[in-house]
């Protein structure tokens, strides 16, 4: 059965506000309304044209942002013309009007907006950097996410997602690595988003930083391990599928042959790790890790293997 994945259509101003207003440097310039309109696009646009008078592809469902060329813009514009320009563009039901460098709109402006009912924020942030930090937010935020059963880990820069039939020792695996330096992202619920190029694992936020361990219970990992063990987010590099010990004979045993795991259209590099009584499935875990690390770096220790018996059969060895 394939994960169900999530995307938003679209972000109230007042969730955006909200979350990323902090970050971003926001504060509210006008009265607090408008914060329901909905941003239905994952960018930021600066309507320079439009305020020029060009409403063709208009990007009406982004957050305009005012830099300083549209603000001396509009400032050189008679007031009539002015007024009438900054007024076709609020008429398209924008979600939000920013001003970066601290900026403010004159009182005229100011007062078409607040008729229209738009929110303007101001931001300290220079433009292209407000620009390029609400990019980033917005498509982390209509990014498609899906939740998957398993553990992750952060192991030496490494995220190890963990999974395996109920039972299989994810948790376990997971304290033997944390024992080992390795840092908590999430247990049981992970959560898997795409954006910016990246599958990046985190955790709900009830959960965040506990691990559950058949026979005792919940654990608090911070109050074991330290802060340092826990990681809010962490890049997915490898998957991790544990499976039991009477399918040994199913598993690569070289390695040549990459396996992969495919979350939200991505394939991810994966291995099998056979589980059983006595056996350090943590240590096994730590050794895939590591061996994914060096294939991101360019080495591939089953290729070189590969590569030295054929050289070996050619000069007829036995």
């Amino acid at each position: 059965m394939q994960p169900r994945v999530k995307q938003i259509a679209s972000i109230s101003v007042g969730d955006f506000f909200d979350r990323h207003g902090a970050e971003l440097q926001m504060k509210l310039a006008s009265a607090r309304h408008g914060f329901d309109r909905v941003i239905g696009e994952p960018a930021p646009n600066r309507p320079g044209l439009a305020l020029a008078g060009f409403f063709s592809y208009f990007a009406k469902k982004r957050i305009q942002v005012l830099g300083n060329s549209e603000m001396s813009y509009l400032k050189k514009l008679i007031p009539p013309m002015r007024s009438e320009r900054f007024a076709r563009m609020c008429e398209r039901d924008i979600p939000a009007i920013v001003i970066s460098r601290g900026g403010k709109l004159s009182p005229d402006l100011d007062e078409i907006a607040a008729r229209h009912g738009i929110p303007v924020f101001s931001t300290e942030l220079v433009t292209m950097n407000f620009l390029n930090a609400a990019t980033l937010k917005l498509e982390a935020e209509f990014a498609p996410t899906t939740t998957l059963h398993g553990c992750m880990v952060d192991l030496r820069g490494i995220g190890v997602l963990i999974m395996g039939k109920s039972g299989s020792g994810k948790s376990e695996t997971a304290i033997g690595l944390l024992e080992r330096g390795a840092s908590l992202v999430a247990d049981d619920m992970v959560r898997l988003r795409w954006a910016n190029g990246e599958l990046t694992a985190s955790a709900p936020e009830l959960s965040r930083g506990y691990i559950e361990i058949r026979g005792i219970g919940i654990v608090n990992v911070a109050n074991l391990f330290g802060l340092a063990s826990i990681r809010p987010e962490k890049r997915l590099d490898l998957v991790v599928r544990l499976i039991p010990h009477v399918d040994l004979n199913e598993v690569d045993r070289v390695g040549i042959q990459q396996q992969t795991f495919e979350v939200l259209g991505q394939e991810v590099a994966m291995v099998e790790i056979p589980v059983a009584a006595g056996r350090d499935t943590a240590r096994m875990v730590a050794i895939a890790a590591l061996q994914q690390q060096l294939r991101r770096l360019g080495y591939n220790m089953a290729d070189e293997f590969n590569e030295r018996l054929m050289k070996h059969m050619q000069g007829g060895g036995h």
